[in-house]
């Protein structure tokens, strides 16, 4: 019997001028025009490396906690918080990070959240103990709660014409896929050749090189003052998702039928039932609930959170087996998951190209069925397969994944107004990054409680094919078709 021990290791916003779009903003130099926007691809640098950053940092630290467990002289539970505390904050905090940058700027929140968390980083990689390396890591979730929401809204805002805006979310959802999978190997090593420490110090000049990008090319974003933060219903969203995010940490360690567990999932759901009765009174809501009972929008973010739940327990579970049950390094590991990783770039410069063309539902049901087509030939192929015979799969759910990313993008920013781009961007990171909990939790509890790791992972791949096939059905509802959207 396996431990957890041994597993935890319709608006138009498009359609908006570009220089309306910046008009009354954040004090600083006049932005480029439309046309110089469309063909400059430095704001999309910009911004695609704050978020490759702020992904990576949730994988790459997997390889260097025992390490540095050691090394810091820390208990079982500062290893827990050293990983899981940077997550639950990012999760918790996506939303608010996204109503402060439709009242502030979306970009003025987004260059924040870079200086926040590039210092954090340098905190981490200098810490003394695990006390101030747990608190410097919930600092970085921070300031990656304020990344995220602002870099989607920055590319909607840069790229207003359909095909450059399609391409933009193409390249900005393969930095998920790239950064998960690329953690392990580059944690890897790093770990192996320069020390830990080198985990963190290497956000030091990404950061730097982000936040000059984003201030030299990223014209500033409008201000709305008079969209007061609604703290109550932000409240309500931090402790709803920080009690899942436990809930679901716990969940593989106690059991689901543990009562702490039972406790924290029953208080989750009364956070979000009172955020819905918050933004249900209140005169300025932080996401009008007539956005929320939009088809349009609450099924592209389940369909994210779907899909994240898919992607993302294949690469727990893929990495946990290949080191686990077939000795991999840590380096073997993220060479293995590599297929995936190769995937994901490729499937978003497709999809970017092609959605213009096709709109953006049939991208999102083809991509999900791949998706499961990959886990489902994952689950067939046996207990313990040749590696060749996982390749095909691996990247099957990575293109699919990818593929599908910049529509279901696309579908959630287009849906929203251009005073609540931050907020939905903000509602459709929060609930992906629900799924990516889930779909770890799930399947790490697979794992510790099967005989063994061949039959968990079987389990927990079967399980991630069904709800890519779901994401796909909601997608062929959900998602408009071409005419539906105007074309765009």
């Amino acid at each position: 019997m396996l431990t957890w021990s041994d597993v935890r290791g319709q608006d138009g916003v498009g359609d908006v001028p570009f220089a309306a779009s910046v008009s009354g903003g954040e004090p600083g130099p006049p932005g480029p025009d439309a046309t110089a926007a469309q063909r400059s691809t430095a704001p999309l640098l910009a911004v695609c490396a704050g978020y490759f950053m702020v992904i990576l940092d949730v994988t790459i630290i997997n390889v260097a906690v025992p390490v540095v467990g050691r090394e810091l002289s820390a208990s079982l539970t500062g290893i827990q918080w050293i990983t899981d505390g940077y997550t639950l904050v990012f999760a918790g905090f996506l939303m608010t990070g996204g109503a402060l940058g439709d009242r502030l700027g979306n970009r003025r929140v987004f260059c924040a959240g870079v200086v926040v968390f590039t210092l954090a980083s340098a905190a981490c990689a200098s810490a003394p103990g695990t006390a101030f390396l747990v608190v410097a890591r919930l600092v970085e979730g921070l300031g990656a709660a304020l990344i995220v929401p602002g870099s989607l809204a920055l590319l909607q805002q840069a790229y207003p014409a359909p095909a450059a805006r399609s391409r933009a979310f193409g390249l900005w959802g393969s930095m998920a896929g790239v950064a998960a999978s690329a953690g392990p190997l580059l944690g890897g090593l790093l770990v192996s050749t320069v020390g830990w420490r080198w985990v963190f110090l290497i956000n030091l000049p990404v950061g730097a090189i982000c936040l000059f990008l984003t201030l030299r090319h990223v014209a500033p974003s409008p201000r709305r003052a008079d969209r007061a933060l609604d703290w109550p219903a932000q409240c309500a969203v931090v402790a709803a998702v920080a009690l899942l995010t436990t809930a679901l940490n716990e969940a593989g360690r106690r059991g689901w039928s543990d009562p702490a567990v039972l406790a924290a999932l029953g208080l989750a759901v009364l956070a979000g039932a009172a955020f819905v009765v918050r933004e249900w009174l209140a005169r300025r809501p932080a996401l009008p609930l007539r956005l929320l009972r939009s088809r349009t929008m609450s099924g592209a973010a389940a369909i994210g959170l779907l899909f994240n739940f898919g992607f993302y327990g294949m690469v727990f579970t893929a990495s946990l087996y290949f080191q686990h049950q077939r000795g991999f390094s840590a380096l073997e590991t993220g060479l293995a998951l590599f297929p995936a990783v190769a995937m994901t770039m490729f499937a978003s410069v497709l999809s970017g190209r092609l959605s213009h063309r096709t709109g953006d539902r049939p991208l999102v049901v083809t991509g999900m069925l791949l998706g499961a087509l990959g886990l489902a030939g994952w689950a067939a192929a046996g207990v313990d397969p040749a590696y060749a015979l996982l390749v095909a799969p691996m990247m099957a759910a990575g293109f699919g994944t990818s593929f599908a990313l910049t529509g279901s993008t696309a579908t959630v920013m287009g849906s929203a107004p251009a005073a609540y781009a931050g907020a939905a961007s903000g509602l459709f990171n929060t609930t992906r990054q629900i799924g990516s909990a889930t779909g770890v939790a799930l399947g790490g509890s697979l794992l510790a409680t099967s005989s063994d790791y061949g039959t968990g992972l079987r389990v927990s791949m079967g399980i991630g094919a069904l709800a890519y096939l779901t994401a796909a059905a909601l997608a062929w509802r959900c998602v408009p078709a071409k005419e539906d959207a105007g074309g765009a």
